[in-house]
C-alpha cells in the first residue's frame, strides 16, 4: 500500500527523499492526484500546473540521484496566487489580472527553485491581499477545510487551507496586516510572518509597500524554518530589503525556555476577545510557564489606535499602487469612448468591491487638504506604536498574544459589514505597522471544533527566538498533530 506522503511535514518528508525511500515524482503524482480530487469542495488552488509540477519531479528525481539536492529538493509546494511565476499565469485573484502571464520568477521563487523545491499551483486569495476571509477572490471563496460552512481567514486563506488539507506539504503567503498568520490560526496551521526587509518583495504584486511581507505557511515550526533559510536574505532587486546575515533558524530548535521572558499585553484582552480563544492563550502561556519561561505583563498603550492608522496607511499606498492597472499595457481593459472613459470602464469592470472601496478610500486620504490629516498623522501614530513595541521588548524578548479575536466565522458572515471584517485583523496589524516578526503557532480548538492560534511576536530579526519559543510550545503539545475531517 502507498504510503499517504501528502501528509508529511517538510522535516519528515525530505530525508526519505535523500535516502531514495521514496521519489519526488510519487510524491508529487500522489499530491496531484489528491488536489485533483479533494480541492473542488474547498477551492483552496486557482491554478493546478500538473505538467510544470512532474517536470520538476523528474529534475528533482536526477538532482537527488546525482546527489546535489537540498533539503527542500522535491518537496511540493504552493503559491499564492500574487508572486510571480514565469510562465505561469498571476491574477491576484482579480479579473483585471485574470489572463497576465509574467516572464520572470519572484525573487523567493526563483531561490525556491534553484533549492529544488516543486511548485504544484497558485493557490486562491482576497483580491489583491485585500481582505481577512479569501471571500473577495473575483473566482469564488475558498473554504476552511475543519467546517467547510467557514472561511479559512485571509488574504492567503487558500494557502493555509490547501496546508491544513495536505492538499502541499507548505505553502507561501504575503502578510500586509495578518493574511499568513490570521489564516494559519484559523485553519490551524503555522504561519511566520518575517521581519520587514528580512524576505525580499521583488516579484511580490504590491499592495501597501510598506507593510508587504512575504513568509512561511507550514504543517510545524520546523518546517518555516527550512523555509526561510531559503527565501530569506538580501535582494539587490529590492531597495527595501535588508543586508543581514542569515542565521540557521534551525540551530534555535531545541533549546529550553528557562528564563525566557514573554510578555502580555493587557490592551490584548478585553471586550471582543471570544472567551474560549482566551482561554486557550491563557492555557498556552501556562504551558509556556511550565517549559521555563517567565511570564509578565507589558502594554502597548497605542493599541486602540491600530486598525484606523494601519488602515489610513494600508489604502493610501493601495491607491498608488494599484494605479498601474489602466487597462493599456497589460491586463483587462474595457473600452470607452475616450481614454478617461476607459480607464474608468477597466476599473470599475476589472477589480472587485472591495478593492475599489480601498482605492476611493486611498485617493480621498491622499487628496489636497486631506493628506496632513490623515496619511501624516497616521504616519505619526505608527511611529508611536513601535515606539510602544521597542519599549515592550526591552522588559521581555517577546510578546504573547491572540492572532485573531475569534476562531473562524461562517461564509458570508461579514461580508455586509466592513469595519467589522477590519477588526478581525485588531491583534496583528500592528506587527506590520512596527514591521517587526511574529508567528501563528496552534494552541487549542473551539467548542465547534474551529481551531485557535498562539502569537508570539519579537523584536525586529528576532526569527530564531521566535522558531525557539514557538517549537518548545509545539512540541509539549499536540495541536499539530490534529488533523481536519477532511
Amino acid at each position: 500500500m502507498t504510503e499517504p506522503w501528502h501528509g508529511m511535514s517538510i522535516s519528515r518528508l525530505a530525508p526519505r527523499l535523500a535516502r531514495r525511500e521514496v521519489s519526488p515524482v510519487e510524491v508529487t503524482a500522489q499530491l496531484l492526484q489528491r488536489i485533483r480530487e479533494r480541492d473542488g469542495e474547498l477551492h483552496a488552488y486557482l491554478l493546478l500546473d500538473e505538467a510544470g509540477a512532474m517536470a520538476q519531479a523528474r529534475e528533482a528525481e536526477a538532482r537527488l540521484g546525482r546527489g546535489e539536492g537540498s533539503l527542500l529538493t522535491g518537496i511540493p509546494l504552493a503559491l499564492k496566487d500574487v508572486m510571480v511565476t514565469r510562465g505561469l499565469r498571476t491574477t491576484c485573484a482579480s479579473k483585471i489580472l485574470g489572463n497576465f502571464v509574467p516572464t520572470c520568477d519572484a525573487t523567493v521563487v526563483a531561490r525556491l527553485r534553484r533549492a529544488g523545491a516543486i511548485f504544484l499551483g497558485k493557490t486562491n486569495m482576497d483580491e489583491f491581499a485585500m481582505g481577512s476571509s479569501t471571500e473577495n477572490s473575483a473566482f469564488g471563496p475558498t473554504r476552511n477545510p475543519w467546517n467547510r460552512e467557514y472561511v479559512p481567514g485571509g488574504s492567503s486563506g487558500g494557502s493555509a487551507a490547501a496546508v491544513a488539507a495536505d492538499l502541499c506539504l507548505a505553502s507561501l503567503g504575503s502578510d500586509t496586516g495578518g493574511s499568513i498568520r490570521q489564516p494559519a490560526c484559523l485553519c490551524g496551521v503555522v504561519g511566520l510572518k518575517p521581519t520587514y526587509g528580512r524576505v525580499s518583495r521583488y516579484g511580490l504584486v504590491a499592495y501597501a509597500s510598506s507593510l508587504d511581507q512575504i513568509g512561511p505557511i507550514t504543517k510545524e515550526v520546523k518546517d518555516a524554518a527550512l523555509l526561510m533559510a531559503v527565501i530569506a536574505g538580501h535582494d539587490p532587486q529590492d531597495s527595501t530589503s535588508v543586508s543581514q546575515a542569515v542565521p540557521d533558524y534551525a540551530a534555535a530548535l531545541g533549546q529550553d525556555l528557562q528564563g525566557l521572558k514573554i510578555g502580555v499585553p493587557r490592551e490584548y484582552f478585553g471586550p471582543g476577545l471570544d472567551p474560549e480563544v482566551e482561554a486557550a492563550i491563557r492555557s498556552a502561556l501556562g504551558t509556556m510557564g511550565g517549559l521555563g519561561a517567565e511570564i509578565l505583563e507589558v502594554s502597548l498603550p497605542h493599541t486602540e489606535y491600530a486598525v484606523a492608522t494601519y488602515y489610513m496607511v494600508a489604502v493610501a499606498e493601495a491607491s498608488s499602487n494599484l494605479a498601474r492597472y489602466d487597462g493599456v499595457k497589460y491586463g483587462f481593459r474595457a473600452e470607452g469612448r475616450n481614454l478617461l472613459e476607459t480607464y474608468l470602464n477597466t476599473r470599475t469592470e476589472g477589480f472587485g468591491a472591495e478593492v475599489r472601496r480601498r482605492i476611493i478610500l486611498g485617493a480621498y486620504i491622499l487628496s489636497a487638504g486631506y493628506y496632513d490629516a490623515y496619511y501624516k498623522k497616521a504616519t505619526q501614530v505608527r511611529a508611536l506604536i513601535r515606539g510602544d513595541f521597542e519599549a515592550a521588548f526591552r522588559e521581555c524578548a517577546l510578546i504573547a498574544c491572540p492572532v485573531s479575536p475569534t476562531p473562524a466565522f461562517r461564509l458570508g458572515e461579514k461580508l455586509a459589514d466592513p469595519l467589522t471584517m477590519y477588526l478581525s485583523d485588531i491583534f496583528t496589524i500592528s506587527a506590520n505597522l512596527a514591521g517587526i516578526p511574529g508567528i501563528s503557532v496552534p494552541c487549542g480548538f473551539s467548542s465547534q471544533g474551529l481551531p485557535i492560534g498562539l502569537q508570539l511576536l519579537g523584536p525586529p530579526f528576532a526569527e530564531s527566538e521566535i522558531f525557539r519559543a514557538a517549537y518548545a510550545f509545539e512540541q509539549a503539545t499536540d495541536f499539530h498533530c490534529r488533523k481536519p475531517p477532511f
